[in-house]
């Protein structure tokens, strides 16, 4: 504020060929936002020039030709098609349309503060009086039950909504401002790579109550004109997204209860939806989808150019689809896929086009379900599966296949070089380089070259069948020097499915939440990683019913110490293995993370994290009860480990911060107190401040060393430390750690 004009403010260009300066515009104010049209000919900005004496001045949206001529205001308060008492957002994201149809910037609605301050003008002491006020005013949070989000929801959004912008346009043809976003229908994908007239929205604004307890939930779809703005409402009450073709000719989406894809031409208003995905016989839908919602698609690679063809995926294969619905849909990559167990993936390696070319090859990642092997393929479209003559290539070809797992495939922009890594388990995952060929591949980095002075470990895949029959995958860390005749204490860690991360590279590192596997098993522990499939209504039954028949297998191989097996798991992690201590003495000691002991107590928390009620959790998602608590209250009662917290005999150490955003930290209190007084010995760690996890640096070393304090001792005969033996007194917190090991008594 009262800058002199002649200290430059305002836009400046420099022109590269001859190195010119050019001032757009000039004069006391702020200058934000700077965009460069695709071809350089244009250049917008905001500014609040005009308004710059105001307490909060108003902003503008301003056009300039780089070739030369004054900048232009296109956009401001008050401008035909900015609707009344909106005003151009002073943080404003401004994008040119690729093809330069258009120009992107926000609106957002006058604050109540911004029109109140107008009204009053410059009445500062009456502002003092207001504020006098309103420290003697009752602050309190109404909670009612037609809200359509949770009063703890609506206060962490607040000011994310007291911000919120929505999105418009200049329309150059017309000259006009068109609103596309608003109040009803707040957020429009647009594809601005796309010379589409028109954009898809997906809003689940009248239904967010029902989230409360429902998942996926409900929403409307709109085609919005990116030219008027006009909007048609083409879906209602529906649980999936739809989105749009690049040029703009199509809607598609996933209808999870037929479980089919479906398409609609947007050119005609009167079109209906027409299935497209007829003729395939296998599951588009996920095959190993176990909670008590709808399965979600496998999804889509994307179009392909002129709007021609929709590539979607089944759990190995592509499919080309025919958007109209005339032609039935077309197996790609001819079946290989499934017959080889081989999982298919699109690669794009240029995200600046908005389409796939069916006249160059493509790059599929490819990943064998059964070996856990990966690799890439090339697949050419032109040639749709069929050889042409006996010297013809097929239209899938294999690349690169490693019993590794390779990934971050980048391309270079103007070559054909390409950039991944390489790892497994005990292989840093390094960069290497090949061309899209891959016929010879050349190591770039060598991240960790003093890995090689220690001892590390080996993994495997391990098979079993869990105690209703199902045929269950699992990984197997050893140490470098196994011997299958010794014995050796084995830790157990899960969370839902992990077979598929048999070559996960873990960094030797104290995690947030989990042991560092590498680490334990260089100091002589197998660790066993079991998956764990679900059925609704008995989460924890499920859990019972996978790992402990894998543990069993391994201890049945004979080098496995049985009385020295522990476990440890986090978040629902923590859940199971809270609830398996109450149905096995199988396990020496265990460590259970953040865990929900208490499902009926649970059910009507919060997620404080994201305001969110965790009612959802249970009846739909990963909680899998599948039913609301009054409807299912035997269930929940089941499943909850503080309902049998007598028949534990397990030394279980807790983790539960008191910052948790995601599980309330009382679930691990009500676990821990009923222990307690049961007799049982337990341990609860706080790392006060802390959420979900363990993230400061300090608190991880510490929690690390506890672990492993705490392992060693029940599965190793290492000497037990003071903070397991006497606990630290409230009186020393901060001065005592506990950490010293105890002389054994003799």
């Amino acid at each position: 504020k009262g800058a002199d004009p002649s200290d430059g403010d305002g836009v400046h260009l420099i022109h590269l060929d001859g190195v010119r300066l050019a001032s757009v515009i000039t004069g006391v104010g702020e200058y934000k936002g700077l965009q460069f049209s695709e071809d350089g000919s244009k250049l917008a900005f905001l500014t609040n020039k005009d308004d710059y004496d105001a307490e909060t001045p108003s902003w503008s949206l301003l056009l300039a030709n780089t070739r030369g001529g004054a900048a232009k205001k296109i956009a401001g308060e008050g401008t035909e098609g900015i609707p009344y008492q909106w005003w151009v957002a002073p943080q404003s994201s401004l994008r040119f349309a690729e093809d330069g149809t258009r120009l992107y910037f926000d609106t957002a609605p006058i604050s109540m503060d911004v029109l109140q301050e107008r009204k009053e003008g410059n009445e500062g002491d009456k502002k003092m009086d207001d504020e006098a006020d309103a420290s003697k005013k009752a602050k309190l949070d109404l909670w009612h039950w037609k809200d359509p989000l949770l009063q703890p929801q609506q206060l962490l959004q607040a000011e994310t909504e007291r911000k919120r912008r929505y999105r418009a346009a200049f329309v150059f043809k017309s000259s006009k401002v068109v609103q596309l976003a608003n109040r009803a229908v707040p957020s429009v994908s647009i594809d601005y790579r796309s010379t589409a007239k028109v954009a898809v929205a997906n809003t689940n604004l009248p239904y967010r109550k029902t989230l409360s307890w429902d998942y996926p939930g409900y929403q409307d779809v709109y085609v919005i004109d990116l030219d008027t703005g006009a909007r048609e409402k083409v879906l209602e009450r529906v649980k999936w997204n739809a989105a749009m073709s690049p040029l703009g000719k199509y809607l598609t989406w996933f209808d999870a209860e037929q479980r089919k894809w479906f398409a609609k031409s947007v050119r005609s208003g009167k079109s209906k939806a027409v299935l497209v995905s007829r003729g395939i016989r296998f599951p588009l839908q996920d095959e190993l989808h176990d909670t008590p919602n709808l399965a979600r698609a496998y999804g889509s690679a994307g179009w392909l150019t002129k709007d021609e063809g929709f590539l979607i995926y089944d759990r190995y294969d592509l499919w080309k689809l025919d958007p109209a619905g005339k032609l039935p849909a077309v197996c790609v990559t001819s079946g290989v896929g499934r017959k080889q167990n081989i999982q298919f993936r699109y690669q794009q390696l240029d995200s600046s086009k908005p389409a796939i070319d069916p006249t160059r090859k493509m790059i599929l990642s490819a990943f064998q379900t059964k070996t856990k092997a990966s690799g890439y393929y090339s697949l050419d479209l032109s040639v749709s599966g069929v050889e042409k003559g006996k010297d013809a290539k097929p239209a899938l070809r294999r690349l690169i296949m490693l019993d590794e797992r390779l990934s971050g495939l980048e391309k270079a922009k103007q070559s054909d070089r390409v950039v991944f890594t390489r790892s497994t388990f005990r292989q840093c995952p390094d960069v290497w380089t090949s061309t899209l060929s891959f016929r010879e591949i050349s190591r770039v980095s060598n991240i960790n070259p003093q890995q090689k002075d220690y001892s590390w470990g080996t993994a495997e895949l391990v098979h079993w069948r869990a105690k209703d029959g199902q045929k269950l995958d699992g990984i197997l860390l050893k140490p470098d020097d196994f011997d299958p005749a010794k014995k050796y204490p084995m830790m157990v860690y899960f969370y839902e499915r992990n077979s598929d991360n048999l070559h996960r590279y873990y960094t030797p590192a104290a995690g947030r939440s989990i042991i560092c596997h590498s680490f334990y098993v260089s100091r002589g522990y197998l660790v066993f990683i079991p998956d764990i499939p679900y059925k609704t209504g008995e989460p924890g039954p499920s859990a019972v019913n996978a790992i402990l028949p894998g543990v069993e297998h391994l201890v049945t191989k004979g080098f496995v110490h049985k009385d020295r097996i522990g476990m440890q798991g986090h978040s629902w992690g923590g859940y199971q293995t809270a609830y398996l201590v109450t149905q096995t003495d199988m396990f020496a000691c265990a460590e259970s993370g953040a865990p929900v002991s208490n499902m009926t107590s649970a059910y009507g928390g919060i997620r404080w994290g994201s305001g969110l009620s965790r009612m959802f959790q249970y009846e739909r998602t990963q909680s899998r009860i599948g039913e609301d608590l009054w409807a299912a209250r035997d269930k929940y009662i089941a499943n909850s480990p503080l309902f049998f917290a007598d028949r534990v005999n397990t030394p279980l150490l807790i983790l539960h911060n008191d910052e948790d955003g995601a599980v309330p930290w009382y679930q691990g209190i009500e676990l821990f107190v009923a222990l307690r007084r049961l007799g049982r010995p337990a341990w609860m760690l706080n790392y006060n401040g802390e959420p979900h996890w363990v993230m400061d640096d300090h608190n991880r070393r510490d929690f690390a060393t506890r672990m492993q304090q705490f392992f060693d001792h029940y599965l190793m005969d290492a000497p037990e430390p003071e903070w397991m033996a006497v606990g630290i007194p409230a009186v020393k917190k901060g001065d005592s750690f506990g950490l010293e090991l105890l002389e054994p008594e003799k």
